[in-house]
């Protein structure tokens, strides 16, 4: 059974984080290890974590010296991981049980880089679910619409780096993916919702400005549009993004 390093990084996300590790802990593919960084100078949570997981030998919390973002803090993650597959999740995201295991069969029995599932969407006053009805999609696709959910995603540690992820509040993951697909590794779905994501409204990645600006990052900094290509780029990413929102 291969050995899968879970990414998980930490900031202020106490009303959430036991949920997220019970979800983990349910997995019914148990050869895993999970790396949470923990990326806040406030020490209050961290005595808390350190408290709810030393009984599990699974886990390994990384202290960093100062908040650096969750981008940088998964490339510590990864640095830092011994896994051949490398697992991504958010702290106020759930996992189902069979989510592991489902993944890495799919992957083993098509041999499969790069892989992510459909996931659930959880508002205070309604559940969007969100499908990809094809079965893979490689750069030019992603370019007009993420569909790839962060807490989705499983990938073989031989085909990244340990800078996957820019220095952007929001986005990040996007940029990752888009470096990932451009090398022309596909990122292939597993038609199964097997991740909730939780609206949080204090989280930045429900900041529409500040999704919006670094939207712009991803075209024009990261993907070396135009100003003019980039600002047409998040026009098209924003109405896709919408559309699955209703």
């Amino acid at each position: 059974m291969q050995l899968v390093s879970i990414i998980l990084p930490y900031y202020k996300k106490i009303d959430y984080i036991r949920k997220t590790l019970d979800s983990i802990d349910r997995q019914t593919y148990k050869n895993y290890e999970l790396i949470i960084i923990y990326d806040d100078k406030d020490l209050t949570d961290f005595h808390i974590l350190t408290k709810i997981t030393k009984k599990n030998p699974k886990v390994k919390i990384i202290k960093n010296i100062k908040n650096i973002g969750a981008g940088y803090s998964r490339n510590i993650g990864i640095k830092n991981s011994h896994g051949e597959f490398i697992a991504f999740i958010d702290a106020d995201d759930l996992w189902h049980k069979q989510k592991i295991g489902k993944q890495i069969a799919f992957m083993n029995n098509n041999d499969i880089d790069f892989s992510f599932s459909n996931y659930k969407k959880k508002f205070p006053n309604k559940i969007v679910e969100v499908k990809y009805k094809k079965e893979s999609i490689e750069y030019k696709n992603l370019l007009k619409s993420c569909v790839i959910g962060l807490s989705t995603v499983i990938i073989k540690k031989n085909i990244i780096n340990y800078n996957l992820f820019p220095n952007l509040k929001t986005q990040e993951d996007f940029v990752a993916w888009l470096k990932i697909t451009k090398k022309n590794y596909k990122a292939y779905n597993l038609n199964s919702t097997l991740v909730t994501w939780n609206f949080d409204k204090n989280s930045l990645s429900t900041n529409f400005l500040q999704k919006t600006l670094d939207a712009f990052k991803v075209y024009n900094k990261y993907q070396k549009f135009s100003f003019i290509k980039s600002f047409y780029s998040v026009i098209i990413l924003s109405i896709n993004s919408l559309k699955r929102k209703f």
